[in-house]
């Protein structure tokens, strides 16, 4: 692997598809930048790469990752998942932990999304675009922290 390029791993296991899929324009219009998306199958959120939380939103349904490269990378829990107020969300990293790919990072209670009808497409969008010659999204199934989802050249 070259210095200039990298890889995003799936943060679940599921079933990886384009952001453009997701049922929320500001996903599917890439407003924060571009990505791809996991419908999960199991609870366990892994981290996507090597770096730094910056940030664990107050509802712990989405994380904000720097990752060694400078990438930031925002991975959000199902789709307007910040109603629940964290209700379904266990977070298992703070700001500042350093991370690994595949250490977990919050465990979700797949079944309270689906109960209360949430979407529980999870982003991996990388906000900082401005740092990238190159994004490709591999969709497909997917095994957290095992399986490439995102390869890019700086």
């Amino acid at each position: 692997m070259k210095k200039d390029s990298g890889l995003i791993y799936a943060t679940q296991t599921g079933s990886a598809v384009a952001l453009s899929d997701v049922p929320d324009p500001v996903f599917a219009d890439k407003i924060l930048g571009d990505g791809i998306a996991i419908i999960p199958t199991e609870n366990e959120v892994k981290s996507p790469v090597n770096g730094e939380i910056k940030r664990v939103f107050d509802t712990k349904h989405a994380y904000s990752i720097l990752s060694e490269d400078g990438l930031e990378i925002l991975v959000h829990i199902g789709i307007d998942t910040v109603e629940l107020n964290g209700r379904g969300f266990t977070s298992k990293v703070k700001a500042g932990d350093i991370v690994k790919v595949g250490d977990v990072i919050c465990e979700v209670d797949l079944a309270l999304l689906n109960s209360e009808n949430f979407y529980i497409h999870t982003p991996i969008v990388i906000t900082n675009m401005d740092k990238l010659k190159e994004l490709t999204p591999h969709p497909g199934y997917t095994v957290a922290g095992k399986t490439v989802a995102i390869s890019y050249s700086l």
